[in-house]
């Protein structure tokens, strides 16, 4: 097992729909170990296959103290949001490949996902709540899409003014 790096926005691996796993094999298996451990290393809840340079529709998710339904980790592979209530949510999210960056985000308050288990078993999950929340998140990034596209272009602008100002920072700081 080993901690990769957190891509960030701005990197297109971010922004480019996955490819479907064809291969249950033991390069997913490390891949989900990997990506397990680098999201417990940053203390995320959730994290996609983009967001380690993988185009690959791939992404875990463990809620830990905040699971409720005793899911414990979770590794879903070709993940798919089949069914959504139409009761709405509104949440802050934040997201490993944005750090520093935190928005209220509408999403359905419930949904069915649909995929596989790293070993290539089917898979049907019915969440609500956090668990919903975290796994429309990743099915997202897995589908190029990032929460700041989930709110409105005012928030989304002010969002993006931050995140400008503090990667500069960070980048002085590095020089």
């Amino acid at each position: 097992m080993a901690i990769r790096e957190i891509k960030l926005m701005g990197e297109s691996v971010l922004r480019t729909p996955t490819e479907d796993v064809e291969s249950f094999d033991e390069e997913l298996e490390e891949l989900v170990e990997d990506m397990l451990e680098t999201m417990y290393h940053a203390q995320g809840i959730g994290l996609a296959a983009p967001q380690v340079g993988v185009s690959r529709r791939v992404l875990v998710v463990d809620l830990g103290e905040a699971d409720e339904e005793g899911v414990g980790p979770l590794a879903l592979v070709n993940a798919r949001v089949l069914e959504s209530s139409k009761e709405k949510d509104r949440a802050p999210e934040g997201c490993l490949s944005i750090p520093g960056l935190e928005e209220v985000v509408e999403r359905p308050e419930s949904v069915t996902v649909q995929g596989y288990d790293p070993q290539g078993r089917e898979v049907s999950l019915e969440a609500s709540g956090l668990l919903a929340r975290a796994l429309q998140h990743e099915v997202d990034h897995t589908d190029g899409i990032l929460f700041v596209d989930r709110v409105s272009p005012f928030k989304r602008k002010l969002l993006m003014k931050k995140w400008k100002k503090s990667r500069a920072e960070l980048d002085r700081e590095a020089s």
